[in-house]
């Protein structure tokens, strides 16, 4: 509950210094242009975009990993798994999908648990046994339920408007009043760090994201050290099949439970996911307070 707590707050704070970011950017377009209404301009394209990637958040996905639909009696255990758990948290049943790729991985998503989705590879499905495939459709069950499609929705517009209003300053910024060298500096820098400080703050909610829903889905599942054996698993299996980060796979990469991608040298600052090895560390402790069985 402590680190559940704390990780909420993280978040809050980067919401706050992404806010901060995004009213300086408005100041300054507001004093070199004299008018305020690109800003709200800006905004305005930065909402209508987040109603639209919210409210097709499961069909972007689903599309970008060729997934389908599957029944009960071609995935049984997946639906079995997956019945028990949304049971006992009290909540609908999600609609289930296979994609084809053999890369290990799963998702959910939905911008709530009556519209979930819920994603497994084929390449998962050989990979990890059945009590470790209940630990990850915990973890990922637990994203739905904490909304966490609004929270990543709404991070992404905000840093899309801080792009979109940093782009302007660097096209249009000397055209409106003269604010001396020192000030078009000031603007230039703005231009060129905040796309940059808005990109680092989104990834790391996205990774406080991941922390919660592997503490949710542990709790759900009541197995912590069967999800920590699938990190460890996936881990491994994502590093053998990379994929490559085209189309839609590289904006919907952060709903995965494991970071698809080939990691780079900076991969730390930039993936939406946090170590595996923290994550690891963490549920061990879980297990370590009561959870193991």
């Amino acid at each position: 509950m402590t680190r559940t707590w704390a990780n909420g707050v993280k978040t809050a704070a980067l919401f706050g210094v992404l806010w901060a970011v995004v009213l300086g950017i408005g100041a300054l377009v507001a004093g070199g242009t004299g008018s305020a209404s690109w800003i709200w301009l800006f905004a305005g394209i930065g909402v209508v975009s987040t109603f639209v990637s919210y409210w097709r958040s499961d069909k972007i996905a689903i599309r970008a990993m060729r997934a389908r639909p599957v029944s009960e009696a071609e995935a049984p255990a997946m639906y079995a798994i997956v019945r028990e758990l949304a049971t006992q948290a009290r909540q609908p049943m999600p609609r289930l999908y296979i994609s084809p790729t053999e890369a290990p991985n799963a998702f959910a998503t939905g911008r709530n648990p009556r519209n979930a989705a819920v994603c497994c590879t084929v390449g998962i499905l050989r990979l990890l046994d059945e009590r470790e495939l209940r630990g990850v459709l915990a973890h990922e069950l637990s994203h739905v339920y904490n909304r966490d499609i609004l929270t990543s929705s709404v991070a992404a517009a905000m840093a899309g408007v801080i792009t979109s209003v940093a782009q302007f300053l660097l096209f249009f910024g000397g055209r409106g009043r003269d604010n001396g060298p020192l000030g078009m500096i000031g603007m230039l820098a703005m231009a060129l760090l905040a796309p940059f400080a808005a990109m680092v703050i989104q990834m790391a909610i996205s990774r406080t994201r991941e922390f919660d829903a592997d503490a949710d889905g542990a709790s759900l599942s009541q197995d912590p050290l069967a999800l920590a054996s699938a990190l460890r698993k996936l881990e491994s299996g994502t590093a053998a099949r990379p994929l490559r980060p085209d189309g839609d796979l590289a904006d919907v990469s952060h709903l995965m439970i494991a970071n698809p991608f080939k990691a780079g040298a900076v991969s730390r600052l930039f993936a939406t996911h946090p170590p595996m090895s923290e994550r690891v560390s963490r549920l061990e402790e879980m297990a370590r307070g009561g959870w193991q069985r």
